[in-house]
């Protein structure tokens, strides 16, 4: 007992005991502050679902059915994710007036707070590919030019043309063209397959190359125009055959008028 009072009374075990005493008020409040941040974040997501799902029941539900099962002219969202949500409604594809038509893109109707929120709330429905942050769209650095265009050549020319301008497709539908898309509604396209598009998972084409089509994809964008009209850009074969058709028309129409004239 006489030793323990002689520790208690060393100079240095006060200053000890305060440390000691700080260190664990730092602990308390890191953990208590952890705790609310956590509870802010699962308040945040539940208003922003509740909200989403109030947009679905006014926007949505119409077509898709009161709980996302889908219907006879609109198909179900449960399990499509937030990426095809944010990829459908960002892009001002959805909503759409007829159901019958191949949705374009357009003006958006909801902000993009909305589209956040309606994201959410189908997400919250069942698991689905998310939209991706803007970490894992860093093409410019993660993403190779090269081997992006072999791999667009490869999986995506024969629906939206060498250039990535668009194409016809059957039954009247079109691949629409590349150009002017956000890098985010590329990927999300990629990985939802929207329409007649297929679906792209990871084991498919990897997210670094899926970066490296899309950094090909606006290196095509932001090629020059050196003079004369693009036509698609797919070099001397829409050229050639405008040229024909133009010059031989110019030739029949000189040769109608020459006999025109002669009588």
């Amino acid at each position: 007992m006489k030793r323990l009072s002689r520790y208690r009374r060393h100079k240095a075990a006060g200053p000890l005991l305060l440390i000691f005493a700080l260190l664990a008020i730092g602990t308390t409040f890191s953990v208590a502050s952890a705790t609310v941040e956590q509870t802010e974040s699962v308040f945040d997501r539940s208003a922003s679902i509740e909200e989403g799902k109030q947009i679905f029941l006014k926007g949505c539900s119409s077509c898709h059915g009161l709980n996302a099962e889908g219907a006879s002219i609109a198909p179900s969202l449960i399990g499509v994710g937030a990426a095809s949500v944010d990829f459908q409604v960002g892009t001002g594809r959805m909503p759409m007036a007829d159901m019958s038509t191949q949705a374009m893109r357009k003006p958006r109707v909801y902000n993009e707070e909305e589209t956040a929120a309606l994201a959410a709330y189908v997400a919250s429905l069942a698991p689905g590919p998310a939209i991706p942050g803007e970490s894992e769209l860093n093409y410019e650095r993660d993403g190779n030019a090269a081997e992006g265009g072999e791999l667009f050549r490869n999986n995506c020319a024969m629906c939206h043309n060498f250039a990535g301008q668009g194409g016809a497709l059957s039954q009247g539908k079109y691949a629409p063209t590349l150009m002017g898309v956000e890098p985010k509604h590329i990927y999300e396209a990629m990985v939802t397959g929207p329409q007649s598009m297929p679906v792209f998972s990871d084991k498919t084409i990897t997210p670094e190359e899926k970066l490296s089509m899309i950094k090909w994809i606006k290196s095509a964008e932001a090629e020059p125009n050196l003079g004369g009209a693009t036509m698609g850009r797919i070099g001397p074969v829409s050229e050639g055959l405008l040229a024909w058709v133009l010059g031989l028309g110019l030739l029949i129409g000189i040769a109608v008028w020459l006999t025109t004239r002669a009588r």
